[in-house]
């Protein structure tokens, strides 16, 4: 006898959760706010730190966004370095330029809040259709918005000056509309094919044109699975929706070269630079890095999991329910397989450039997140209980490392009140540990508690510490000052150190010694180990610490030993050398 088909939108088999039995209580649905509360929390705590989780590319994109807010004009995009000006499309510059108010409220919270934003919005659409998909369960819906949040790669991305906030959203948008919409959205002739246009238009205006492949690849497969994998009923019925979609949205990109005074310059930077070199192997022949080297497929394999971060098992632990799951012939639900499916197809389509890297994968996290959330109380217990003792040892490694500092500077950098707090935290998590049903409950509070813990931890420099003092800042204002930086416009974040200085970058990774540095800069900034002399004969306008930001296998040991400060901070020195 044939399975009967089952409708995007209608009854999911294969779910019969242990949760679903009965409608959500309230403790249940006040449980899952309260968490969201947190997240929300977790997402602007600390957002205006110089030392939040981000990307290197978060200054180059904040320098490209300042300069062009400058010349009072969208476009061109502004950069004093010719190879990177047009290393984005423009979507994220203008978001900055418009965020900072053409750049007269420059500051970090100004141009990473609607990054924020874009993330909570995500949020949004991942609980809307884990509630849809679940068979308009509340429940579901809160764990999915908690879990996209709760992974590492969202909390990393989705708050800095980066592209990823925006693309995800967008990028995501026209599969919730499909999903969501059900037999309506599938069989819209015009109206849901060109608000897809739309936004993966905006998309790749956040990122690149090189996103429709994956992109239309996922649509074209969700719209030939829906005909029941019939190619002439899809030739006939949605074909033309997919060129309507990629006409569309590749007419929004194409908007960038016409209106750029210089479209020549966005071909040779962004398509044939930053575009077409993703294939370029970079030394060994393609095929042989495909397989083997560290840029090989075999990399990409736990990209998911390491997007999650302290999620990782319960990622793999999804995985490997699903995967059972058609092994025993219990069927996924419908809306599963699509879902599976866009994350499949993801992984698959960025095997192919040469450039490898689990960041290519966070279009396909909101849809994970959704995966996670439909089996949430039916993972294996004990991937909940090794989650949240991954949790717990990373907040009492965390809480350690700072009580260490404190005894090595040797004053006070952290009150008692967030000692208590942190106490309190991982009682509470030891209490979930030894209590196996409280650990659905308590495994995403833990992971925000480690993000928590960390920006708490991370926040004494941006206190007294690690900041110029403001009299230091009046001092150099509409001067010139060469700061240290080894990384593409990295000098940028010294703006926001000094604000109102005139900031200019030297290499610091050429190991130009300090007196051929003081002959040639008269305002400047070195960066030296704590146990290294100072020089008796400067003259010193300010210092703060600095956080390094790699350390070899024997600091790290020496860290664990208790020597914290030597090897977790720098001394910068604000030197004058100009004579009187």
């Amino acid at each position: 006898m044939k399975r009967k088909h089952t409708a995007v939108a209608g009854r999911q088999p294969g779910l019969n959760l242990e949760h679903r039995s009965q409608p959500a209580s309230l403790f249940m649905v006040l449980w899952g706010v309260a968490v969201l509360c947190l997240a929300v929390v977790t997402y602007f705590f600390g957002l205006d730190s110089l030392q939040i989780p981000k990307n290197g590319d978060e200054f180059p994109y904040a320098h490209i966004a300042r300069l062009t807010a400058e010349s009072g004009h969208w476009l061109p995009l502004q950069s004093t370095l010719d190879h990177m000006r047009n290393t984005k499309p423009p979507l994220l510059f203008w978001q900055g330029i418009l965020s900072t108010h053409w750049g007269q409220d420059w500051s970090l919270w100004q141009l990473r809040y609607p990054n924020v934003l874009y993330t909570l919005a995500t949020a949004l659409l991942v609980g809307l259709l884990g509630w849809k998909v679940s068979g308009r369960h509340i429940l579901t819906g809160l764990i999915a918005a908690v879990v996209w949040l709760a992974f590492f790669s969202t909390y990393r991305f989705g708050r800095p000056f980066l592209t990823n906030a925006g693309e995800v959203f967008w990028l995501f948008l026209p599969f919730f509309l499909l999903l969501y919409g059900g037999k309506h959205s599938f069989e819209s002739p015009w109206k849901i094919p060109l608000g897809i246009g739309v936004a993966v238009g905006i998309g790749l205006l956040y990122k690149s044109f090189a996103l429709l492949l994956p992109v239309g690849l996922g649509l074209a497969f969700w719209y030939l699975r829906y005909r029941r994998y019939h190619p002439a009923e899809f030739l006939k019925r949605d074909i033309y929706k997919l060129i309507l979609i990629a006409l569309l949205s590749l007419g929004i990109f194409a908007l960038w070269f016409a209106f750029d005074p210089d479209p020549q310059a966005v071909w040779n930077e962004f398509v044939i630079g930053e575009n077409a070199g993703k294939f370029d192997p970079h030394g060994p022949s393609y095929l042989s890095k495909m397989f083997w080297g560290d840029g090989s497929i075999w990399t990409l394999m736990p990209g998911y999991g390491l997007n999650a971060g302290l999620l990782a098992l319960i990622v793999f632990g999804t995985m490997g329910l699903a995967i059972w799951r058609l092994f025993r012939q219990k069927d996924l639900s419908n809306d599963e397989k699509y879902l599976w499916w866009w994350v499949l197809i993801l992984f698959v389509v960025f095997c192919f450039p040469s450039q490898r890297s689990s960041r290519y994968l966070l279009e396909a996290m909101p849809a994970l997140a959704i995966l996670i959330a439909l089996v949430w109380f039916r993972l294996n217990r004990w991937l909940l209980f090794a989650t949240t003792l991954i949790c717990s040892i990373t907040i009492t490694a965390i809480g350690y490392l700072g009580w260490l500092l404190q005894q090595d500077v040797g004053h006070t950098l952290y009150s008692g009140t967030e000692a208590v707090l942190l106490a309190i935290v991982l009682c509470g998590l030891v209490l979930s540990l030894l209590i196996p049903r409280l650990l659905p409950w308590l495994t995403l509070p833990a992971v925000f508690a480690a993000y928590l813990a960390l920006t708490g931890f991370l926040s004494v420099f941006d206190g007294p510490m690690g900041r110029y003092k403001e009299s230091v800042q009046w001092r150099v204002a509409g001067q010139t000052v060469w700061v240290p930086y080894n990384f593409n416009a990295a000098y940028e974040q010294y703006r926001f150190l000094l604000p109102g200085a005139d900031i200019r970058g030297y290499r610091s990774d050429t190991n130009s010694p300090q007196t051929l540095l003081r002959q040639n800069y008269p305002l400047l900034i070195v960066q030296q180990p704590l146990d290294a002399p100072i020089c008796t004969d400067c003259k010193i306008l300010g210092e703060r610490l600095e956080l390094k930001g790699r350390q070899s296998d024997e600091e790290i040991k020496a860290m664990l030993r208790g020597d914290v400060a030597k090897h977790l901070f720098l001394r910068e020195l604000l030197l004058d050398n100009r004579k009187n």
